[in-house]
């Protein structure tokens, strides 16, 4: 047991285990266990049905959904962490989620993809919203086209060569590879029943074809199994996802986090005379541009920025038009923005008692809740820190 104190704040945190503490009161375990549960939970675990009345509520992801599609990224590291602690994977329905589902159900899919950006200043939860709205398109059977970070790719890549197919360029072989384990990982079932083919042949090597008329898993598989040739094999994927989705024969939902390091002057990549190598430099950057690009329909993107994509400073605004640039703006341009906040009074309130429920947070006085939100200001990343274990 750990005791922090921080002003008058006295708070009991657990890392590991929820047994009740003596320092906890009959009146917070009573509003906890009774009231409090009512409160900020709904029992509606499927996204499609969320709306206004479910706002501030807490719903549960199913274990199986949860290890389909989070299992290789989707959750922040410290949320994923959280999960393990609360044996529960539980997220918040907020605005943004709510109003995008609701524009996703008016929504003519026959017209050119429509584009959301998210946005907010750092910690308010912007990637947990694109969690809760992944979950929706994998209910809706769209398939899912989701990069969990893309600042990974830019700043820290796991092995990097020279494009056999593209001169000048540098493949990201091993984050290809990744890249297309998660996706299939995700899709595998969806495209197994929609039996989807490759429209024409794709020729790797003197040896090596995927010929017209194969599954599309099998595309996928190649790039898998043949590392060297994973980024050709995202390039190939994705055209046809944009192809087929146009066609009417799927639906395709494109989510992707920190999505304006595509735009960033540098990455962190050394070329081999030592200058920083340039996004539009990587064979990974073009495919994603491509299909976040309103030259096909039957689908939707959507897309959040993020100061912490950026590999250098971070600037000083958090609005798109900073941190996408002239080239990023004018990529997506139409899009919708649609601002991500701090927590609501209401959403606080929901978060706290959950913090309580799961004995994550045991209260000492009266008054903690109020001291808890002039530290946090709402933000619910600082929240989370705050009510970390040491």
């Amino acid at each position: 047991m750990f005791l922090r104190r921080s002003g008058s704040l006295s708070l009991v945190l657990r890392p590991t285990t929820f047994a009740i503490s003596p320092f906890s009161t009959a009146t917070a375990a009573s509003e906890t266990t009774h009231k409090g549960r009512e409160e900020f939970r709904t029992g509606e675990s499927d996204p499609a049905n969320h709306d206004q009345s479910h706002l501030a509520r807490f719903y549960t992801v199913p274990a199986d959904v949860q290890k389909q599609i989070y299992l290789h990224g989707g959750y922040p590291k410290t949320f994923e962490r959280q999960i393990k602690t609360f044996t529960e994977s539980c997220l918040m329905v907020r605005q943004p989620a709510v109003e995008i589902i609701d524009y996703l159900r008016r929504t003519d899919f026959q017209r050119p993809a429509n584009r959301f950006v998210l946005y907010g200043k750092d910690g308010t939860g912007k990637s947990l919203v694109l969690a809760h709205l992944l979950h929706y398109g994998f209910k809706q059977e769209f398939v899912l086209v989701h990069v969990p970070w893309v600042p990974n790719w830019m700043k820290r890549p796991k092995e990097t060569a020279n494009s056999s197919s593209h001169e000048g360029q540098l493949d990201l072989p091993l984050d290809g590879a990744a890249w297309l384990s998660h996706f299939k990982h995700q899709n595998a079932k969806l495209l197994t029943k929609l039996d989807l083919k490759v429209s024409r042949e794709y020729v790797w090597s003197k040896r090596e074809t995927t010929p017209a008329g194969a599954s599309l898993l099998e595309l996928v598989e190649h790039g898998i199994n043949r590392v060297k040739f994973s980024c050709n094999a995202i390039a190939a994927l994705l055209g046809e996802l944009r192809q087929q989705s146009t066609e009417g024969k799927l639906k395709t939902m494109v989510v992707i986090d920190g999505f304006n390091a595509f735009f960033h002057p540098h990455t962190r990549i050394l070329a081999e005379n030592k200058v920083r190598v340039t996004p539009d430099k990587l064979t990974l950057t073009k495919p994603f541009l491509d299909i976040t690009a309103p030259s096909w329909s039957n689908g939707v993107c959507i897309l959040a920025v993020d100061r912490m994509a950026l590999t250098e400073d971070r600037m000083e605004s958090e609005l798109p038009m900073y941190l996408l640039r002239r080239e990023g703006f004018e990529h997506l341009d139409p899009f919708v923005p649609v601002r991500v906040d701090n927590y609501s009074e209401e959403e606080f309130h929901s978060c706290v008692q959950y913090y309580l429920n799961r004995k994550w947070v045991q209260i000492t006085k009266p008054g903690f809740d109020k001291e808890l939100e002039f530290l946090s200001g709402r933000n619910p990343f600082k929240l989370m820190q705050l009510c970390a274990s040491l």
